[in-house]
């Protein structure tokens, strides 16, 4: 299998419950819920999306012929004097149409934890260490089990509160990003101070004007 991946970058982990936890970021390409061209947004099933996956022309991306090659390109970018856990996440558009068992394999031989942030769409491969699903209004779970799942909110035709049966470690919502992002902000706030089993979700990352 080629993997086609946009970018690879170590920065902080901007979002969720591990906010603040340095991470290998490994973007790949492609996603089931839009295409990433502007011209196709209005009609995605995914119309909000905030994040460029389209090719493979940023910063460490590429298409690698082997998984082994991946890690090896992720491994780079951790610190070398470093002595803490090596922490991958693999995120998109949706890592899960390309995450496979041999990367994820590949990426546990050279000592990351391997985390991914996924549409939920798309059934994993067994072994992945922390999990977080982002539900979409228009697109079915088939992921209904995971650490953290993390909605941006507000959705049109989205209630919250349809999410709580599932098998999930940490409720989160994120307030969606846009010119209405203050409002959003406000509205998820209010939400999470009346039904505490949410906690709120920034992006802290943007804040600090980081990758």
């Amino acid at each position: 299998m080629t993997y086609h991946i946009k970018e690879i970058y170590y920065t902080l982990q901007g979002e969720g419950v591990r906010v603040g936890t340095p991470a290998v970021f490994c973007r790949f390409a492609g996603c089931n819920l839009w295409s990433g061209r502007e011209e196709d947004r209005a009609d995605a099933v995914c119309s909000f999306c905030d994040t460029d996956f389209v090719g493979v022309n940023g910063p460490g991306g590429g298409q690698f012929s082997t998984a082994n090659l991946v890690a090896e390109a992720v491994a780079a970018c951790w610190p070398s004097v470093s002595t803490a856990p090596r922490a991958v996440v693999c995120t998109g558009g949706e890592p899960l149409l390309q995450l496979d068992g041999n990367l994820l394999g590949a990426l546990h031989q050279h000592g990351f934890v391997v985390a991914v942030e996924t549409n939920g769409t798309v059934v994993p491969p067994p072994g992945i260490d922390w999990i977080t699903v982002s539900p979409k209004a228009r697109a079915t779970l088939a992921l209904t089990t995971g650490n953290e799942l993390k909605l941006v909110f507000p959705q049109a035709g989205v209630d919250p509160a349809q999410f709580l049966s599932l098998e999930f470690e940490h409720f989160l919502l994120q307030p969606m990003d846009g010119p209405e992002i203050s409002r959003h902000t406000h509205a998820a706030t209010a939400y999470c101070l009346s039904h505490p089993e949410w906690r709120l979700s920034l992006q802290v990352h943007k804040m600090l004007g980081i990758p």
